[in-house]
Order: structure tokens, then C-alpha cells, then sequence
């Protein structure tokens, strides 16, 4: 009665919500940038990837659901489609299932302890050890802005309750200009994380960018320069006297061992982790060792995701910096019945059997692209 009797994978796309993005007198023109994050110019492209949906249903019925990345392969997909179905949920090693490729990993490991909690009456997160809070706090988030445009957006976040706000940026936006018209705004209400996604490249330009920025309202800065400058990790830690914060997203072929030469040289405040649960787990219980705490990272995903997220952060001892669980700010849909409930600027986990949510059945039939895979026994 536990083995997997069919798997459906639907592909949608969820546009991203007007305004949600970049300023519209923003233009991306870092091509390798785009092509390696989907971005586009506009960045438009960046939420408007298609995703897979999946359906995991047992031979007693019960069903777990589970999101792929953007633009996850669909080859790779139907094939691990074919290589599950008749496998006993029970007796799958849920920390290590048989999947190599990361932007699909997640989604079948999603469906598979949504299940697996179904059948054993729990959330995802005693799954995952058990529970440190039943609330995580997230960030507001948006991509490059006008200072005028970066101030309005930190203010409604911190009208929400929201206490910290990132923002994407390169190394040509005016952050100074971003921080000083935020201080205008939003007094001491609200904390900024600046997230370049290397793009500052290094220790000198990051230093340039930062002259004159006003400490107090910094929360830190998230990769800055080049990973493989660990010392300039460092230097900067020391030399700004600002926390300095390193990003392991495992579905960008990252290494869950690249954290290893940034606690042997003490070269951050904390670390985002995003991947595979059990990996983003793992990953906290050795921050968590080193004295750093961490967030969930996530890709600007839909409901399930950014559920599954919320149960990571919950079963995280040490993820108590506001976490990346913001996709109710870009997409225009989550395709879930009841979206995540915020309060105060924080994300209640769901309390219900395995991941404690409903796929909107309805919404996916408005933003499928037609394109499915059934396989079943």
C-alpha cells in the first residue's frame, strides 16, 4: 500500500507580478549574469521560466506533492518518473534518493516526505528532526532599483512588519544612494542585506561601493566578490566591521563541501543554504557547530517550494536570520489552496500531515503550458 503507483509531472509557468522585479529604468547588461541566473535583461525572465509540478500517488491513494526549479529538465524529469514509480516510499533512504540532478531533486524528494507525512499523521519537519519554531522570519526582496524605487519598496515591507529587506544589485546601482533614501524613509525600521551575487567581483570594487554607506542600517552583505576569494571574505569582514555572508545553493552545482574553507578560515557572519532538505539540514548543523547562524534560500518559487522551505527553516536550530521565502512579492499565483499566512513580517509553517498544504488544482489549470508526463504502474 506504500509503494508509488504513479507519478504526474505538469509543467507551468507563473508570471512575475508588475513592478515586482527591477526598476523599469533598470537594464541588466551583464549577459553572462542572465545567461547563468535566466534573468534577462529586464529580469522578466527571471520569474517567467517554466517549472514542473508533481503528483506522487501510492497504491492506498495518498498523493505528495513536489516543484521543480526553473527550467529543470523535462528529459531527466520523465526519466527519474520511470525510475521511481513502484518504489516503496517506506523503503527509500529519504537522505540520499536515487536522484543526481539538483533542480529535480527537490521536487521528488518534496512529494515523497509529503506522503510519508500523510502516512504517519506528521509535518515535513519531524521528518526532518523535529521542529525549533512553528514561525520563521523572511525578508522583503526585490532586484535592482532607483533609490526612489529601492526606499518605497523597503517601506511597504516594513509596513507588513517586515524587520530586514534584500536587495539584488551589481556593481553599477548607486547603494549608497538606495541606503541614504531608506534612511529617509524608514528611519531605524528596517535592516538592509545587499546581495550582488558576486558581482562586485572584488575586494577593491566592493570598497568603493560601500564608501560612505551608512553602517547602522546595514544588515550585511551577501556575496559580494568572487566565492573563491575566501581571504577577501575575510578582509572584508574585518576592514567594512560589516557582517559578511556566504550563499551554498546546491541546485547551482555548488558543493555542499564549499562551506568547508569558509569555516576553516572564519571568513563569514553566517551563511544562506538552499538545495535538498536534508543537505540544507546538514549544512545548518555545521554553521550551527561553527557559532554562524543561517536563512533558507530560495529561487523565487511557488507555494510548494516555499513551504518546503518553511519546514527546513523549522527544523534548522540555527536559522534565525530572516530567510528568503518571498515568492507572494513576485508571483502572480503560488498554486496552493491557502497561501502561506505572514505575520509581522514572519511566515507561519504549516502545522497539518506532511507538508500541510493543497495544490490548487484550478490555478494550475490557468498557468500549465500543456506540456505533462504520466507514468504509472
Amino acid at each position: 500500500m506504500t509503494r508509488i503507483q504513479s507519478i504526474k509531472a505538469t509543467e507551468v509557468i507563473v508570471p512575475a507580478r508588475p513592478g515586482s522585479l527591477n526598476s523599469d529604468e533598470v537594464i541588466d547588461s551583464d549577459s553572462a549574469f542572465a545567461k547563468k541566473f535566466l534573468t534577462g535583461e529586464r529580469w522578466t525572465e527571471f520569474a517567467n521560466q517554466p517549472k514542473w509540478i508533481i503528483e506522487l500517488t501510492l497504491a492506498n491513494g495518498l498523493t505528495g506533492i513536489g516543484e521543480t526549479y526553473r527550467s529543470a529538465s523535462g528529459e531527466l524529469l520523465h526519466q527519474a518518473m520511470q525510475e521511481f514509480v513502484g518504489q516503496d516510499v517506506l523503503k527509500l533512504n529519504w537522505r540520499r534518493l536515487p536522484l543526481v540532478d539538483q533542480r529535480i531533486y527537490e521536487a521528488f524528494e518534496s512529494a515523497v516526505l509529503d506522503v510519508v507525512g500523510k502516512l504517519l499523521d506528521v509535518p515535513v519537519c519531524q521528518l526532518l528532526g523535529g521542529s525549533y519554531r512553528d514561525r520563521v522570519d523572511c525578508f522583503g526582496w526585490t532586484g535592482r532599483r532607483t533609490p526612489e524605487d529601492a526606499a518605497q519598496k523597503a517601506y511597504e515591507a516594513m509596513q507588513k512588519g517586515h524587520k530586514a529587506f534584500k536587495f539584488k544589485c551589481s556593481d553599477e546601482d548607486p547603494v549608497r544612494l538606495w541606503t541614504e533614501a531608506i534612511r529617509d524613509v524608514c528611519g531605524d525600521g528596517i535592516k538592509i542585506l545587499l546581495d550582488p551575487n558576486q558581482r562586485w567581483s572584488n575586494v577593491e570594487t566592493t570598497l568603493r561601493l560601500m564608501d560612505g554607506v551608512d553602517k547602522s542600517i546595514m544588515l550585511g552583505l551577501e556575496d559580494p566578490i568572487l566565492h573563491a576569494d575566501v581571504a577577501g571574505f575575510r578582509y572584508l569582514r574585518e576592514t567594512l566591521d560589516m557582517p559578511m555572508y556566504r550563499h551554498i545553493s546546491l541546485p547551482y552545482t555548488q558543493d555542499i563541501r564549499d562551506m568547508i574553507a569558509f569555516v576553516r578560515a572564519d571568513a563569514v557572519d553566517g551563511y544562506n543554504f538552499n538545495g535538498s532538505a536534508y543537505n540544507s539540514v546538514l549544512l545548518a548543523e555545521v554553521a550551527y557547530l561553527e557559532g554562524k547562524p543561517c536563512w533558507r534560500g530560495s529561487e523565487v518559487d511557488l507555494g510548494i517550494s516555499e513551504t518546503m522551505g518553511l519546514h527546513i527553516a523549522a527544523a534548522s536550530i540555527n536559522c534565525t536570520i530572516p530567510s528568503d521565502l518571498f515568492g507572494e512579492l513576485v508571483r502572480t499565483d503560488d498554486l496552493i489552496v491557502d497561501p502561506i499566512r505572514f505575520e509581522d513580517g514572519a511566515a507561519l509553517v504549516p502545522q497539518g500531515a506532511g507538508l500541510g498544504i493543497k495544490l490548487d488544482y484550478t490555478a494550475m489549470d490557468t498557468f500549465k503550458t500543456g506540456n505533462t508526463f504520466l507514468v504509472s504502474l
